[in-house]
């Protein structure tokens, strides 16, 4: 089985949801959409599904066209954040519903709650009524019935977002290998760039309604097409900077200078630069000089947030906030004073309209900037 959607649009009156969008699912694969709140990941999955029909473009399963094709007579299964189960029936009638929709045999219906149960851990809920379950259980549930149904598109809409840490890091490792195993396709929609980065296979990212930059995970995390994508897939935020050129030299938009070796020369004009957390480094100010590999900028700790056994570091420079990674739990009070330094080998370059130009180039030797 193959998806393919070819310059899908939705407009609504004047406000447009989903804006040229072309992507291919191929069968067995791993797919994820990654993007903000309101970047249209659930309009296009809803597209996919049959549940709302495009504006603009076509939808192509095996080749056919199916935008006119009602939900009911396609292979699809879908799960959303905010799980949806049968009030009246127990968690048991719940995962079978779909079997028993499609006249699947009693036995093979057994079979396969039994096995979906068991690999949700639900085994010992089956009796009970939605409303006798916790969030994570219910949520656990619908994707249970999803697994059963053994549809060839799967569409997982932050499926984990409301069951416990543990769970979640489990089931991120299990369920691309359930549905993989079956053939089907899975897409799986999340706002977090660290789970699309678990999830490993190809990854679409959006922006306001528009793809922004299609492929293999990793390849999209370090070699970003344009901004919009970069911002898409840094969490926390990419630290971001306005650049002028001038005769081959560049200087911050107030004309402060920038080392040379910071932005690799270009013809005059305007442009953004943009680094992650993992390309900094933070150090106590009066060790500074020296003591970091790139270049280093001072200022004063705005707020620290300790994250498991790293610490994210958010330093005033004067011209901007910056979040640095620092590993292990430390607390750096507000105000204190700090240096981050920036490897330049981690800078991506962008034109004024966003579009990716060059990366900056290493440099063995720190520069001192004063905030």
């Amino acid at each position: 089985m193959s998806v393919i959607l070819e310059h899908v649009g939705l407009k609504v009156g004047a406000d447009i949801y989903i804006d040229d969008v072309s992507l291919a699912f191929e069968r067995g694969t791993m797919n994820v959409l990654l993007g903000p709140t309101l970047s249209g990941k659930t309009t296009l999955m809803r597209l996919m599904a049959g549940l709302d029909r495009p504006t603009s473009g076509r939808i192509l399963v095996d080749g056919k066209d199916v935008v006119k094709v009602p939900v009911r007579h396609r292979s699809v299964a879908m799960v959303y954040q905010q799980f949806v189960n049968y009030p009246s029936l127990t968690v048991y009638e719940n995962i079978a519903s779909p079997l028993r929709v499609a006249g699947i045999d009693k036995s093979e219906i057994e079979r396969r709650v039994a096995e979906a149960a068991r690999v949700l851990r639900l085994e010992p809920y089956l009796k009970r009524l939605p409303a006798e379950l916790s969030g994570g259980q219910q949520q656990r549930t619908a994707i249970a019935r999803a697994l059963v149904k053994q549809a060839e598109l799967v569409l997982l809409d932050e499926p984990l977002a409301n069951l416990d840490y543990k769970l979640r890091e489990e089931l991120r490792e299990e369920l691309p290998r359930l549905f993989a195993a079956s053939g089907a396709i899975l897409v799986y929609a999340t706002t977090e760039p660290s789970e699309a980065l678990l999830l490993g296979g190809r990854t679409a990212t959006l922006w306001q309604g528009r793809l922004t930059q299609e492929g293999p995970t990793p390849l999209l995390y370090r070699d970003p097409d344009n901004l919009d994508a970069a911002r898409v897939f840094s969490d926390p935020p990419l630290n971001e900077l306005v650049v002028e050129m001038q005769g081959g030299r560049a200087t911050r938009s107030d004309g402060t200078p920038l080392p040379p070796d910071m932005v690799p020369a270009m013809a005059d004009g305007s442009y953004r630069i943009g680094f992650r957390v993992e390309s900094t480094t933070v150090v106590e100010h009066d060790v500074a000089a020296g003591s970091a590999p790139g270049t280093v900028f001072t200022g004063t700790v705005s707020v620290t947030e300790i994250s498991g056994s790293e610490s994210f570091v958010h330093v005033d420079l004067g011209f901007a906030v910056w979040v640095c990674l620092v590993l292990g739990v430390h607390d750096w009070r507000p105000g204190a004073a700090a240096a981050v330094a920036v490897d330049p080998a981690g800078i991506f370059v962008f034109t004024a309209d966003g579009s990716r130009i060059a990366s900056a180039q290493a440099a063995a030797t720190p520069h001192l900037v004063g905030a």
